[in-house]
C-alpha cells in the first residue's frame, strides 16, 4: 500500500512539473529581456528598426496593434534614432499583403520609401528574426511591437544572431477579447519559440540575401 501511495505521489509530482515549466520558461525568459526593453523616448540608436506583422483587414486597413506599430517605428524614424524600417508580415495568399499595407501606411505619414524594407516572408516571428540576419543581413535593430509580444521576439532575434532591444507599441487600450486571446498565445508561443531555436528549422521563404544599406 505503502508502495503504491509513493508511486502515486511521484507521478502527481511529475505532472505537476510538466504543468509549470512552461510559466517558468515564460517567466524567465520575460525576466531576461525585461532590461532591454524601452518606451519610445528611451530607445537607444539601432540602425534599423523591425515592425512584426499583424492582421491587415480586407481594405488594407491596419488592424489597431499593427498601426500601432508602425506607427511608433515612424516615430522613431522621424526622430533620427533608427533610419532604416524592415516591414515583416505575411504574404503567402495573393489577396493578403501585411508588409505591403504596413509599408503603404508609413510613406502615408511622410517615410522615405527608399529607408523601407518589405518582408514579405515573415509569416512566423521566428521567420522574421531568421530572415532578418540571414537575408537582409541586419546584426543589430529595434524590434516595434507589443509589450506581451515582445520577449519572445527578442528571444527569437537574439538566439538568431540579431543584437536586439524593443520598444513598446502599445498606443492604445485594445479590445478586451483580443488582448487576452493575445496574451494567452504567448505561452504556448513562448515555449514553440525555444524549440524553433533548438532546431533551427529554415523558414519556408528564404531567397538571394537583400543587404540593407
Amino acid at each position: 500500500m505503502l508502495h503504491r501511495w509513493r508511486l502515486w505521489l511521484a507521478m502527481i509530482l511529475l505532472l505537476s512539473a510538466g504543468a509549470f515549466a512552461p510559466l517558468l520558461w515564460q517567466w524567465r525568459v520575460e525576466a531576461t529581456y525585461a532590461p532591454s526593453t524601452f518606451s519610445l523616448e528611451q530607445a537607444p540608436m539601432k540602425r534599423v528598426a523591425i515592425v512584426l506583422g499583424a492582421r491587415v483587414y480586407s481594405n488594407g486597413r491596419l488592424s489597431g496593434m499593427l498601426r500601432d506599430r508602425v506607427e511608433t517605428a515612424v516615430a522613431l524614424y522621424k526622430a533620427g534614432k533608427v533610419q532604416k524600417i524592415l516591414m515583416s508580415g505575411d504574404n503567402s495568399q495573393e489577396d493578403y499583403n501585411e508588409p505591403g499595407a504596413m509599408m503603404a501606411y508609413a510613406v502615408g505619414m511622410g517615410v522615405d520609401p527608399a529607408d523601407i524594407q518589405p518582408d514579405f516572408g515573415g509569416r512566423r516571428t521566428y521567420d522574421t528574426c531568421y530572415r532578418a540576419k540571414q537575408i537582409f543581413q541586419v546584426d543589430e535593430a529595434i524590434v516595434v511591437t507589443q509589450a506581451f509580444h515582445l520577449p519572445r521576439a527578442l528571444f527569437l532575434c537574439d538566439q538568431l544572431g540579431v543584437d536586439a532591444v524593443g520598444v513598446v507599441a502599445d498606443q492604445r487600450r485594445y479590445d478586451p477579447r483580443s488582448i487576452a486571446w493575445s496574451e494567452s498565445r504567448e505561452l504556448p508561443a513562448t515555449l514553440a519559440a525555444l524549440i524553433d531555436v533548438v532546431r533551427r528549422a529554415p523558414p519556408p521563404v528564404l531567397g538571394e540575401p537583400i543587404p540593407i544599406h
